[in-house]
């Protein structure tokens, strides 16, 4: 692919990816299934926080897209091994990490509609929180799904990275503050939390439904941490897919 154009094919690969997880029916189905337990416990244990629970879940379902790449690249890879097909085709090597992640976005906003729609339904959205979930949304996707496809390389038995893609996803998305408030953190665990991508963008998200919820120097460090995160992952993963298609 030396010489390649750089994301030719993207549009092409993007849509026939969509068009392959658009037919997983059962799997777009399901994809709600954690955030519908966690908000049920929330409506019923602690309703007064169940703004912040919904936009929470927003998010995480953004960020667990990131393991339905890390899936697909793997199992196209391994399974079908039809990346060799793709990679020896005009399709630039970083048009398929990003056409891989696109089309699999694509098939999965219905969902995430979803839960905004039950979001403007029952606590409202502002249309500050709306813009800033949305550019911390598009942080965290292109964060997740950055590390889900470099990580679907390092592996050759599709048994091997279906735990670790679970343990990690859903450590990340579940135990740091995204479905409850930063607020109950001090300390360390809540730099530490302004530092990892979902409870960054939940932090930031969440900055807009009440007062005094990070100070200027924390909004900062949300910010400046999930989009630094976001572009660095993004240029490892389009570096990453070039390497890996010279290798093959």
């Amino acid at each position: 692919m030396a010489g390649a154009v750089a994301f030719r094919g993207l549009r092409a690969f993007s849509y026939t990816e969509f068009y392959v997880q658009a037919h997983e029916y059962l799997s777009i189905g399901t994809s709600l299934v954690v955030q519908a337990i966690l908000l049920l416990f929330v409506r019923i244990l602690a309703p007064s926080l169940l703004d912040v629970a919904l936009l929470g879940s927003v998010l995480f379902s953004v960020f667990a897209l990131g393991q339905r790449v890390q899936n697909e690249a793997a199992f196209i890879r391994i399974d079908h091994k039809l990346n060799e097909l793709y990679l020896a085709s005009p399709l630039a090597p970083e048009a398929y990490f990003l056409g891989l992640s696109i089309g699999v976005l694509v098939a999965y906003l219905l969902p995430i509609f979803f839960l905004v729609g039950a979001t403007i339904v029952l606590v409202g959205l502002a249309p500050t929180t709306a813009l800033l979930l949305l550019l911390a949304g598009a942080g965290v996707w292109l964060f997740a799904s950055s590390v889900g496809y470099v990580v679907s390389t390092l592996f050759r038995d599709m048994r091997a990275i279906w735990p670790y893609a679970t343990l990690f996803y859903n450590l990340f998305g579940v135990l740091p503050p995204v479905f409850y408030p930063i607020g109950l953190l001090s300390g360390s665990l809540r730099t530490l939390a302004l530092l990892i991508p979902p409870s960054a963008a939940a932090a930031l998200v969440q900055s807009t439904l009440r007062a005094n919820v990070l100070s200027p120097s924390e909004f900062a460090l949300a910010a400046i941490a999930l989009a630094v995160e976001a572009g660095s992952m993004f240029a490892l993963a389009v570096v990453w897919a070039r390497r890996s298609a010279r290798e093959g």
